[in-house]
């Protein structure tokens, strides 16, 4: 056991996995031995501790933010394919919205037709309609005539008494 104050020396032909084990004894060490351990040493170990994991930690990072950057332009990618779909799909409805137009458009052309061919043959029904109606006018009014002269005929037939003079 090491006396306060005193400094561990290591030869130098101790390899660094020595100082590894000895830190580990450290560790497990009751937490009063710790108190004397040297400044020094811990300085020491704390830089060989970052010097170790250092390089690691920065490497990784430098991945991470490569990886975020990836995504990132993988994420806008992403959005702008999104978006050339819903511009294709509401392509696809558009050219379904002028398909359905176009029926739509030969339906009314057909039902214009049909309402000119029924107007023409309700002005020629009313055309008919009306000569029928001047013919029986006329026939009504020659039966009138022909009525007419029937009674005056009778009237001349029938015997007049003579006039006494």
């Amino acid at each position: 056991m090491m006396e306060p104050g005193d400094t561990e020396s290591t030869p130098q032909s101790e390899s660094p996995h020595r100082e590894e084990v000895d830190m580990v004894t450290e560790e497990s060490t009751p937490l009063e031995d710790i108190s004397f351990i040297n400044d020094q040493t811990i300085e020491k170990l704390t830089h060989g501790l970052i010097a170790h994991y250092l390089p690691d930690l920065q490497d990784s990072k430098q991945a991470l933010q490569e990886l975020t950057q990836n995504q990132v332009i993988l994420l806008d990618t992403l959005e702008q394919e999104i978006t050339k779909f819903k511009d294709c799909n509401s392509l696809l409805d558009l050219n379904a919205l002028f398909t359905e137009a176009k029926i739509y458009h030969t339906k009314l052309v057909n039902i214009r037709k049909e309402m000119m061919i029924i107007h023409d043959k309700t002005t020629k029904l009313k055309k008919r309609a009306l000569k029928l109606q001047q013919q029986r006018q006329k026939e009504a009014l020659e039966k009138e005539q022909q009525r007419e002269k029937e009674l005056e005929r009778e009237r001349q037939l029938i015997a007049k008494p003579a006039k006494r003079t």
